[in-house]
């Protein structure tokens, strides 16, 4: 795909989002006259706090990356990592699930429901290594992907509430890696011409970057491909985290990429090629940035939502309505 884009200002919208505004055409001059942009639509409500009610429980403690969804019985859920705890044991990563829920979407301070799942040092997981989940759901099955500090791993659940590791034919939780010490992570999932496309990000040689495999059945996985990397977002360990991509139509993808937790930043991407959102200093993609830090974007009813950390404090996780508008 080639495209053009051509007079480029600065302008800030709604609710923190400063775009680049242009025109978009490709270079048979199809395509959209215009990108629409995505803007928080409303006031934030804090969904999850800092629970203080579990065994490895610690004042530095932080709720960071996440996952919500709707259970089979109605009921929202949220698992989030915690990190800064005494989970792991003495040279353990620290990390452990834990869960929230919550009947309406809506409803603000959800009820803390306590540890929802450990690693598991016997299946190959890092001792304290959980990280970032992320859950979908296929027919009536729910599917968990989540990082175990060095892999990407699976698990599956009917109700959306316990969930099941399933086990590799290798006898580990791990299905694929970008190898030991890259800290593969992040992990979300998006559908797209038969596949599953997986986004995570790594960070070999201390630089981070944003990465994808594909997959038809969660089991036979593409080898893996820088999707973005370096440009204006950086290049350091910490650039390129929580990728989160979102299909609009047929074959508009934007990617969210965060590079701060406080204060907040998340630069985002435009792309008709799902597999493409800028390498160095391609920046053609950039679209703009938002002050959330490890969004997730998901469809309720029609009407979008986002769900991020706290602004100020990593201290909670917080939804809002998300619109999309073209500048």
């Amino acid at each position: 795909m080639t495209d053009a884009r051509a007079g480029w200002t600065w302008a800030r919208a709604a609710a923190g989002f400063v775009v680049f505004v242009s025109s978009f055409v490709t270079a048979a001059g199809a395509g959209p006259a215009s990108i629409a942009v995505p803007q928080i639509d409303g006031p934030w409500w804090q969904v999850a706090g800092n629970p203080m009610d579990h065994k490895y429980a610690t004042e530095k403690q932080q709720p960071v990356d996440f996952a919500v969804w709707q259970a089979a019985d109605g009921s929202w859920q949220l698992w989030s990592c915690i990190r800064h705890t005494t989970a792991g044991g003495k040279g353990g990563k620290t990390r452990f699930f834990y869960r929230w829920e919550g009947k309406r979407l809506t409803d603000s301070h959800w009820q803390p429901m306590g540890i929802a799942m450990d690693a598991d040092p016997n299946l190959g997981e890092t001792p304290g290594g959980l990280q970032a989940p992320h859950v979908i759901k296929i027919g009536a099955t729910y599917h968990m992907f989540y990082g175990d500090w060095v892999n990407i791993c699976h698990a599956t659940s009917r109700d959306g509430k316990t969930f099941t590791r399933v086990i590799q034919p290798h006898g580990k939780t791990g299905m694929f890696s970008e190898g030991p010490g890259v800290n593969t992570r992040d992990v979300m999932l998006l559908p797209h011409a038969g596949l599953w496309y997986a986004y995570y990000t790594c960070h070999p040689n201390s630089q981070g970057m944003d990465c994808v495999r594909t997959t038809a059945d969660f089991k036979q996985w593409s080898d893996s491909t820088v999707v973005a990397f370096g440009g204006r977002a950086g290049t350091k360990l910490w650039s390129a985290e929580c990728p989160h991509v979102v299909k609009r139509g047929t074959d508009d993808f934007y990617l969210f990429r965060t590079q701060s937790y406080v204060p907040p930043k998340t630069t985002i991407y435009y792309s008709r090629d799902p597999m493409r959102f800028g390498i160095n200093q391609d920046d053609k993609y950039l679209l703009g940035t938002l002050p959330v830090a490890a969004p997730e974007i998901f469809i309720h009813e029609g009407q979008y939502y986002i769900a991020a950390l706290n602004e100020k404090k990593l201290d909670g996780i917080r939804i809002a309505r998300l619109k999309w508008v073209v500048p």
